[in-house]
């Protein structure tokens, strides 16, 4: 499912054509048929966090989604990324508006490129300070559980579920490590 081709130049309005670039460029890009820019298409950042609760965090906090794609499913706090943020300030943003948790970020743990959609999903741990959550609207309910507990079935996204594996097979370990991971 690739996005929506361009249709209209973001400079001038007027209608875009596909073709490769005069400068050298081996892709094709949308160019103004009347202005001449060359528009480029990159992937989106979504990004998240993995909150976790106990001191060697045995749970993870997931977010019931009160808005489509895949309401009433479960997923980790995360979101598209904005401008003027980093991948970390963003991740932090989006777990704030969904869960209303307080937590302390740590490192980056998983990205999972989703070539396919153009996106890349970027996510972080986080240790949660509190077990009050104060969810947003596009939240129906914040909540923790173990590994037994999760609803496996009703995880929104691949992505969401390939961190959750990752998160506690590491936890397993003892140690966590960055995950990179192509989802086809």
């Amino acid at each position: 499912m690739q996005r929506t081709p361009l249709k209209h130049c973001r400079e001038c309005g007027f209608a875009v054509a596909y073709r490769l670039p005069d400068d050298g460029d081996t892709r094709e890009r949308a160019i103004c048929t009347a202005c001449h820019t060359v528009h480029y298409e990159n992937p989106l950042n979504v990004v998240g966090t993995v909150p976790v609760w106990g001191k060697s965090g045995e749970q993870v906090l997931l977010c019931k989604r009160n808005i489509e794609p895949r309401r009433g499913m479960w997923t980790l706090p995360a979101g598209f990324m904005e401008l003027g943020e980093t991948t970390a300030q963003g991740a932090a943003r989006e777990t704030q508006e969904e869960a209303g948790a307080q937590f302390e970020m740590q490192a980056l743990f998983a990205i999972m490129n989703v070539a396919r959609v153009g996106q890349v999903h970027l996510f972080y741990r986080a240790q949660l300070l509190s077990t009050d959550f104060d969810p947003g609207h596009e939240t129906m309910e914040a909540r923790l559980f173990t590994e037994a507990e999760i609803p496996w079935d009703d995880i929104a996204f691949r992505t969401v579920k390939e961190t959750l594996t990752r998160y506690f097979a590491d936890r397993r370990l003892g140690q966590y490590g960055t995950h990179v991971v192509d989802i086809a």
